[in-house]
């Protein structure tokens, strides 16, 4: 006979004090801790070109970029995650004292895995969706040369903007910003499998 123990569920402040001292990243869900498992290094080059090549794109400009160890704090979903890169446009908007969890991203990039594709494009999207700042949404293929760009048209409207082929630039529509995806898929080796 298998027994059924209790799921436990946490407030907001037990899971920031678990996250200060945890040797992993986990993600709140209105309750529940979930770990994040890791990535593969194509995951890791792709987010890590995005956010090396945006912030020279816009000198003189006030936007802050952050990558995978700024938390996003969600308050209309009760969630806390970790996109793998946020703009901002201004100054960030902290959730509490500390400058660790931001409110306010105006672009959200996550790279796509077989495991996660699903999740970052459908119920993450919809989390991401209730933050009032939020405009555009890229989503980026480890596997093959294939973007998606949501960009926010009006309160219940996101237009669908897909990238096919290693020639392509992408366009953000929010800030005036082009790169390359030679510049976004440099040293990705399109050999290796996901997870």
């Amino acid at each position: 006979m298998q027994v059924q123990t209790e799921k436990r569920y946490y407030t907001p402040e037990e899971y920031l004090a678990l996250e200060e001292t945890s040797e992993y990243k986990s993600e709140y869900h209105n309750g529940e801790i979930i770990p994040i498992t890791g990535c593969t290094t194509n995951h890791n080059i792709i987010a890590g070109n995005f956010y090396t090549r945006f912030p020279w794109r816009i000198k003189q400009q006030s936007y802050k970029v952050f990558f995978a160890d700024v938390r996003l704090w969600i308050p209309l979903k009760n969630r806390y995650l970790y996109p793998d890169v946020m703009v901002i446009q201004g100054k960030p908007i902290y959730a509490g004292t500390g400058k660790t969890t931001v409110t306010n991203p105006l672009i959200i990039v996550e790279v796509l895995s077989e495991s996660t594709s699903n999740y970052d494009q459908g119920e993450k999207f919809d989390f991401y969706r209730s933050i009032p700042e939020f405009r555009e949404y890229i989503l980026i293929e480890q596997s093959r040369y294939y973007l998606a760009q949501y960009t926010k048209k009006s309160k219940n409207q996101w237009l669908l903007t897909e990238y096919h082929g290693e020639n392509n630039i992408l366009k953000l529509a929010t800030v005036e910003v082009e790169i390359p995806f030679d510049e976004i898929y440099q040293e990705v080796d399109f050999s290796e499998t996901e997870e």
